[in-house]
């Protein structure tokens, strides 16, 4: 199946879900100057293309109590498909860690962690990541504060 490329309307409806994605359909279309149908359907197209991949609520952190912002390289005693597996099952069953990232280089993995204050974050460290399958080592450097964080694409 040969999928067309996007259009100007089409990137319009991704940029303006990636900002507010509760905008009802009829306001979606308003914005972009398209029927309420045939909206729908350019954002059913979406969908199914796998462009939108999915709808989430983003939460403040520091309003849920976890102002505090880790990045942590980690280093795995073995670099075979085992023992990535395994680390990366793992990593899955802690929702400190917000993001975990392969890496070509000295390290093998980069992960976010958000954490509450300084002892819970030591809590992280100890109990959690220098326990997960296979870590030999964890460098943390701790955000002082957050500049841009945005989860929008360039479309």
């Amino acid at each position: 199946m040969i999928v067309p490329p996007l259009d100007e309307r089409d990137r319009a409806i991704l940029r303006l879900l990636q900002q507010d994605g509760r905008l009802s359909n009829l306001e979606l279309a308003q914005q972009i100057n398209l029927s309420p149908s045939a909206c729908l359907r350019r954002v059913k197209l979406l969908e199914e293309r796998g462009l939108i991949a999915r709808y989430v609520m983003l939460l403040d952190e520091k309003a849920a109590g976890l102002p505090g912002t880790a990045f942590v390289l980690v280093t795995l005693d073995q670099q075979g498909r085992a023992a990535l597996d395994a680390f990366e099952a793992a990593i899955h069953e802690h929702p400190e860690v917000s993001e975990c990232c392969l890496l070509a280089g000295t390290a093998d993995y980069m992960v976010r962690v958000v954490y509450a204050d300084s002892a819970d974050f030591e809590r992280i460290h100890t109990e959690i990541l220098t326990q997960l399958p296979g870590v030999v080592r964890v460098q943390s450097t701790l955000a002082l504060r957050t500049v841009k964080r945005t989860t929008a694409l360039p479309v």
